[in-house]
């Protein structure tokens, strides 16, 4: 199979080299140009580089010359793995059979950039991915494969993508190549009336806000474990939570403080109220970098009593 391949990233770079060990040819490798303010090189570039395959860098797919080198590859197939740049539907029909696209949500169910982040956040108990069309509507296109994930009631983004998405993202771009080439698979249209749209989960969705209930806090801080990292204020200080516990209140006798006060503090976290329980801080990180829970607490000074902004 001949594959040209839209992507970029450490996703991008394991797609890549999925096809090639077993026995695919890569034909073209599409990638970002470099970033001038990172020092980084592009993962998927340097990759292709190691492959002795020269990455097309161009600042934009739409023009002539991003299809000019698609139709000079003679790609059977062109498959999008972590894709940044808009891609024309002219470029996505040049190869012989089209062009495929992973997302990582079960679509139409949560379009967007951040699907991960807002499933976990809204407390949904599974996700999963999809490889589908791609269309001038952003993650609009037909359905080929799917895969579901169940998120575990303390999972977090890392390892609901590390540990599944990921993974299972990439064989599932091979098994949906596969189909599409040989001809045996179908495309479904996705429901409309299922679909849903969300933007990027930046820091301002990120912001702890104490006076809602536990459930929420604690889906917000494995929503945003390990980017863009859950955040509060204690005074002017801004802290970012990673690793937490939820105890919950069982009863009024249980409740301990008022929303954003520090109700305990052991050797080795910190505990803040909030609706319907606590959280216990474990791993956060202030003007120090990441510390525990307790090393936080002595780092702002806290005592039992005080509070972080609600």
């Amino acid at each position: 199979m001949r594959v040209a391949l839209i992507g970029s990233a450490d996703f991008g770079k394991a797609a890549l080299e999925a096809f090639l060990e077993r026995g695919d040819e890569i034909v073209a490798v599409f990638c970002p140009p470099d970033n001038p303010k990172s020092s980084k090189p592009e993962v998927l570039k340097e990759a292709a580089l190691a492959k002795g395959l020269t990455p097309l860098q161009f600042p934009s797919l739409k023009g002539s010359e991003a299809a000019q080198a698609m139709i000079d590859s003679g790609a059977d197939i062109c498959v999008m793995a972590y894709v940044l740049q808009f891609v024309p539907q002219e470029l996505c029909k040049i190869p012989k059979h089209g062009t495929i696209q992973y997302h990582p949500s079960l679509l139409p169910k949560y379009r967007g950039p951040s699907a991960i982040n807002w499933a976990i956040a809204l407390g949904e108990e599974k996700t999963g991915l999809t490889i589908f069309r791609p269309s001038d509507g952003l993650d609009e296109g037909e359905v080929i494969l799917q895969k579901e994930v169940a998120i575990g009631s303390n999972d977090t983004l890392g390892k609901i993508y590390f540990d599944h998405l990921f993974p299972i993202g990439v064989k599932a771009l091979l098994e949906a190549a596969d189909l599409v080439v040989a001809g045996k698979h179908q495309e479904i249209v996705q429901d409309e009336s299922k679909a849903n749209y969300e933007g990027w989960f930046d820091v301002n969705a990120a912001q702890i806000h104490w006076a809602t209930h536990i459930s929420q806090i604690y889906n917000l801080i494995r929503a945003c474990n390990p980017a863009p990292g859950a955040w509060t204020k204690f005074g002017e200080q801004k802290v970012q939570i990673y690793d937490c516990h939820k105890h919950v209140a069982a009863t009024f006798g249980a409740v301990r403080g008022k929303p954003g006060e520090v109700t305990q503090i052991t050797l080795d976290s910190l505990f803040v109220a909030c609706h319907g329980g606590q959280i216990e801080v474990l791993k956060a990180k202030g003007a120090a970098g990441k510390v525990s829970g307790a090393e936080l607490a002595k780092e702002l000074q806290l005592e039992v009593g005080q509070s972080f902004a609600i």
